[in-house]
């Protein structure tokens, strides 16, 4: 099992280090953090966007054309923010300390639609809906992503945790609501909601679950300590690591590929593991396999590609474009210097965000962002921001 999360210090302003404790994580770790008081930087002029791209920095957004790059919008929001797309062509979730904010990317403004609640975690887009879960309280809100065009809350379905926990859930074509089971101390597994929320599928053995991702076909993959489950045509298939402790707690997947991609690490007392392996999950079979990259990553370095390519942004600058069937690595794309995965999940790191035929790379060390054509293996366009980023996110529809 991991070990209890440390509370280690923090860089930066002391308001986001007074925030910091209160948003919920992602990368294998419980948390996130932000002001909802946020407004335009001064003298900056909006510019059309297409396709927009975001990218948080210390103390605010940074909204750009996601052909050019051009920096279209700077947004003042202190703290520290998480992004996720919202789900349509226009919008991206923002996490703040007070709960999931609602940015217009397109006409760069941050809305008034807001889902309050401490701690808000994992934002899921699945079959034309999008699933909050707000780990604090446990809440799980889903909505269809179309309706935030008319710059009111969307109506939608709710639900509420038995216990509050740093969850996921996703909401299935049949309206089946998968979520987790977890209390703030112990995470254990998944059930299945039908509909009117009635509990009608439940698996508890899934130690430590974290994360999620839909493959081919429908086939639902949530994160253990010790592998994966799989939730596809009403059951629930385990699939065992080959190590006791084998967590893979961070996955992609794609409608074309009955393969997900995840992480994996099996050290349950490091302080922060930097694995080299990646775990390749074949939902048909149930089977799992191991790829060695040569190389660390980190929990902001998975994506799939637009024929199901599972990618990696490694330690050593490149992007590994893989073969999910053979495990083979098709070719590395060279794109950032040289990096290492700082100790606090919080701090800037090169970061990958994949739209379509493109992947889009930070490198805050250099204040630089770069779009890189995945089929080519070229890189496209590169901008050198104001200020390095962190986290990095844009619109994304259909998904």
């Amino acid at each position: 099992m991991n070990k209890p999360i440390r509370n280690r210090a923090l860089t930066g302003t002391a308001l986001a280090l007074a925030a910091s404790a209160v948003l919920s994580a992602c990368g294998g770790e419980d948390t996130p953090s932000s002001d909802t008081k946020a407004k335009a930087a001064p003298h900056t002029k909006a510019v059309a966007v297409k396709d927009p791209v975001v990218a948080t920095f210390d103390g605010g957004l940074y909204v750009l054309d996601g052909e050019s790059l051009k920096l279209a919008k700077t947004i003042e929001l202190p703290g520290f923010n998480r992004l996720n797309p919202a789900g349509d062509d226009s919008h991206v979730m923002v996490s703040t300390d007070a709960g999931f904010r609602v940015l217009n990317a397109t006409e760069q403004t941050l809305t008034s639609v807001a889902y309050k609640g401490a701690k808000p975690g994992h934002v899921v887009q699945h079959a034309g809906r999008t699933v909050l879960f707000t780990d604090g309280t446990g809440e799980v809100n889903v909505f269809d992503p179309a309706d935030l065009k008319g710059g009111k809350k969307p109506e939608g379905r709710t639900y509420t945790s038995a216990e509050p926990h740093h969850g996921v859930a996703i909401e299935l074509t049949n309206g089946e609501l998968l979520t987790t089971l977890g209390t703030e101390e112990k995470r254990t597994g998944a059930l299945v909601l039908d509909k009117n929320n009635k509990e009608i599928k439940r698996n508890e053995n899934c130690p430590g679950v974290h994360g999620e991702a839909a493959a081919k076909d429908e086939a639902i993959g949530i994160g253990c300590e010790d592998g994966l489950l799989i939730y596809k045509d009403g059951k629930f298939t385990k699939v065992d690591a080959p190590d006791d402790y084998g967590r893979i707690g961070n996955q992609r997947g794609s409608d074309t590929s009955p393969i997900l991609l995840g992480d994996y690490k099996t050290d349950p007392e490091a302080e922060l593991e930097r694995p080299t392996r990646v775990s390749l999950i074949n939902t048909e079979t149930a089977k799992l396999r191991l790829v060695d990259l040569g190389t660390s990553y980190s929990f902001r370095s998975l994506g799939r590609g637009p024929r199901g390519e599972a990618l990696v942004l490694g330690t050593n600058g490149s992007l590994h474009v893989i073969d999910p069937e053979t495990g083979k690595v098709d070719k590395e794309i060279p794109v950032v210097d040289e990096w290492q995965e700082p100790l606090d999940w919080q701090q800037p790191r090169p970061t990958l965000f994949v739209r379509d035929d493109t992947a889009y790379v930070s490198e805050p060390g250099k204040r630089q962002l770069h779009a890189v054509d995945i089929e080519s293996g070229k890189k496209v366009t590169s901008v050198t921001l104001p200020k390095g980023t962190n986290e990095l996110a844009g619109v994304v529809a259909g998904h």
